[in-house]
């Protein structure tokens, strides 16, 4: 069988994009190491933020309310929960870069938002005892994606769309042609007229088979559930979703969403991996709970402990911003990566563009910024 499109990496980007294209006609193989969702890709923790008001840059907004649209439509195909709206407060010193282009990004685009002083944030929250000299960014519209709900959702869907779904499947090849792609799996070969690779940590894994070695760094990093099983203050529907910035460090967490306990993570900081496949367990550094738990002492109200922590794996480019773009030297071959750390939020709207582009149809959402010539100046894309 012809494919008109061989997706490897069967993640979020990915499957979302399988998805998308199988709505529009379009016969679709959907390759991935491990059977999604599972806890091997940038996926799995149950949960993550999606926020409007964008302090990692206001040229996001359009894509995330676009996205934002995708997910309220994906809700009403499923009786799995995708979205639940708890609103955001992002919190931190007044003046820091992160807040400034939250206000900005609110302002560029007509979003609610509510500046609150620490104060008024303990007042309404009673979870949090925040010093006085934070400030608050409260989005009402925001709230928690249920990841691994969404990948299961997009699954479902795709294959009764006719999808092809290869699981446990290593790449051994891939041979290109002017028309036509080749992919050799073990045991199975897949051919397509058209590749995408949203294989996450395993991109330039990938790409190594055409000679590519893309700009990206894997980082070990961890993410912590605390006990507050029995503490009503945090529960969903009460405490929102949060992140946290200074210009030291950057924090994100999440009420107690069906009783998982709060789940808080740290953004920035982890540690460099030679191996992406290989990940030291929680708790083989200091840091990977004292980090967590320091934080939530200093500034939430209540005592609670630690109970369950994990590992996952960062892969982001040298400016953290995304790439999206054909591979040099082929018309044919796609790649999207380095979304780690903030980019499952709009794995909704960049798979529906990633679809429109296969189809040499124009995105919704420009995705000009996210171009790999942005790195032709300072970077190799070639292997030796």
């Amino acid at each position: 069988m012809l494919y008109d499109v061989i997706i490897v990496g069967a993640g979020s980007m990915g499957m979302a994009a399988g998805y998308y294209l199988t709505e529009s006609g379009q016969t679709v193989a959907l390759v991935d190491a491990f059977d999604p969702p599972h806890e091997a890709g940038s996926h799995h923790g149950k949960t993550r933020l999606i926020r409007h008001a964008y302090g990692e840059g206001s040229s996001y907004v359009p894509l995330v309310l676009h996205a934002q649209n995708l997910w309220e439509e994906l809700d009403k195909k499923t009786e799995e929960r995708i979205f639940a709206k708890t609103g955001v407060l992002n919190f931190g010193l007044k003046g820091s870069t992160f807040l400034n282009t939250v206000e900005q990004s609110a302002k560029k685009h007509q979003l609610p938002l509510q500046i609150m002083s620490a104060e008024e944030i303990n007042q309404y929250w009673s979870g949090f005892q925040l010093n006085k000299g934070l400030i608050g960014y409260f989005e009402s519209n925001s709230g928690v994606l249920f990841s691994e709900n969404a990948i299961r959702t997009y699954r479902i869907l795709a294959e009764k769309n006719g999808a092809d779904v290869y699981t446990n499947s290593h790449i051994q090849s891939i041979d290109t042609q002017t028309d036509q792609v080749t992919v050799q799996l073990e045991g199975e070969k897949l051919t397509g007229k058209k590749l995408l690779i949203t294989a996450g940590k395993g991109t330039n894994q990938v790409t190594s088979l055409l000679n590519i070695k893309l700009p990206l760094t894997p980082l070990r990093k961890t993410f912590s559930w605390l006990n507050a099983a029995q503490n009503s203050h945090y529960k969903e529907g009460v405490f929102p979703g949060w992140s946290y910035a200074d210009e030291n460090s950057t924090y994100y967490g999440f009420p107690n969403m069906d009783g998982t306990g709060l789940k808080i993570g740290r953004h920035d900081g982890g540690r460099p991996l030679d191996d992406p496949q290989e990940l030291e367990p929680f708790d083989s550094y200091p840091e990977d709970e004292h980090e967590v738990v320091d934080f939530v002492r200093k500034h939430f109200s209540k005592n609670i402990e630690l109970s369950e922590g994990k590992v996952c794996t960062y892969t982001s480019t040298p400016d953290e911003d995304f790439i999206i773009d054909y591979l040099p030297g082929y018309e044919n071959i796609l790649v999207a990566c380095g979304f780690s750390g903030h980019g499952f939020k709009f794995a909704s709207g960049i798979g529906d563009s990633l679809a429109k582009m296969l189809m040499y149809k124009e995105p919704a959402v420009s995705l000009e910024n996210f171009r790999l010539n942005r790195f032709s100046d300072s970077f190799s894309f070639f292997s030796k």
